[in-house]
């Protein structure tokens, strides 16, 4: 995997826009305003979020992600190198996590996910 193909992936998520926030190169996804995934400057994997600080932790142990700089603990980081379906799943589970977070009225103006 690699930053256009997340970016490809992301891409495909409805009501999903990205921006630079910080400058310097950085590709942060959001939905309704709200981040699910950010590319650092590094540009060596994206960052998403998890359900749980638990998950995040197991996600970890399991050698899958990394601690997600910056971010909360429920965040990790996932290198380049993260099995393809992997990372799609935890992609999609983030943009999920954050779609469900909106409020019901900014929910309901996006486009179904299908």
């Amino acid at each position: 995997m690699d930053r256009e193909q997340v970016n490809a992936m992301c891409r495909q998520l409805p009501g999903a826009e990205v921006s630079d926030p910080w400058g310097g190169g950085h590709d942060a996804w959001k939905v309704g305003g709200k981040m699910f995934a950010s590319i650092g400057t590094l540009g060596d994997g994206v960052s998403v979020k998890t359900p749980d600080i638990e998950t995040a932790q197991m996600l970890i142990d399991a050698g899958i992600g990394t601690k997600a700089r910056y971010f909360h603990r429920s965040w990790v980081h996932l290198p380049w190198t993260t099995d393809p379906d992997e990372m799609r799943h935890r992609l999609f589970a983030s943009y999920d996590i954050i779609r469900a977070s909106l409020t019901k009225k900014a929910q309901a103006a996006l486009p179904p996910r299908g």
